[in-house]
């Protein structure tokens, strides 16, 4: 008898340890192909994904290369907020960081970059974004002051350089670094 529990409880383990939820299948199909060096510079449009829709400051839209969608959120960036979602209130400047986005990258393309952890709590895909030119969307987004450095452990890559574009953003009174608090 306990030969055959035994058995069972190793046959169990192995189905229990060999199944891949849905998710991650998706996350690894998502990321498969997708270049992770910023400064791979022989890339086509198959490395790129069109973004086709801007949500808010630091959140959009990408077409998947295999049909279908996924939302980004862009790693080390906490932009205001365009619209009150949750507990989180509607900044003021909320409007005018989501048009820079919208200028920046809506109906263009971007090439994705990804950290150690792909997902949010939100079961957004979290990632750098990249121009076509090469720039960092993340790092332009907080130089320009249209967002603030947030960066959560491990996706740590590039915190000096969110806190250099940072400090070049309030040094200079850039976007939110230029309002008054109490508007």
């Amino acid at each position: 008898m306990k030969r055959i529990l035994f058995y069972l409880l190793l046959i169990t383990g192995v189905i229990v340890c060999s199944c891949t939820s849905k998710s991650e299948q998706s996350i690894r199909n998502r990321h498969r192909d997708t270049p992770k060096d910023p400064s791979h510079n022989n890339s086509n449009k198959n490395d790129f994904y069109f973004v086709n829709k801007v949500v808010d400051g630091d959140t959009f839209w990408v077409n998947s290369q295999k049909g279908g969608g996924f939302k980004i959120r862009l790693i080390g960036v906490d932009a205001p907020e365009s619209r009150n979602v949750f507990k989180k209130k509607k900044h003021p400047y909320g409007h005018t960081s989501k048009k820079f986005l919208i200028e920046l990258i809506q109906n263009n393309y971007v090439r994705l970059e990804f950290d150690v952890d792909s997902l949010d709590q939100y079961g957004r895909t979290l990632a750098y974004a990249y121009l076509e030119n090469g720039e960092m969307v993340n790092e332009i987004l907080v130089k320009t002051g249209n967002g603030q450095i947030l960066t959560i452990a491990p996706n740590v890559k590039y915190e000096t350089l969110f806190l250099s574009a940072q400090r070049y953003a309030r040094k200079n009174s850039l976007g939110l670094w230029a309002i008054n608090i109490s508007e």
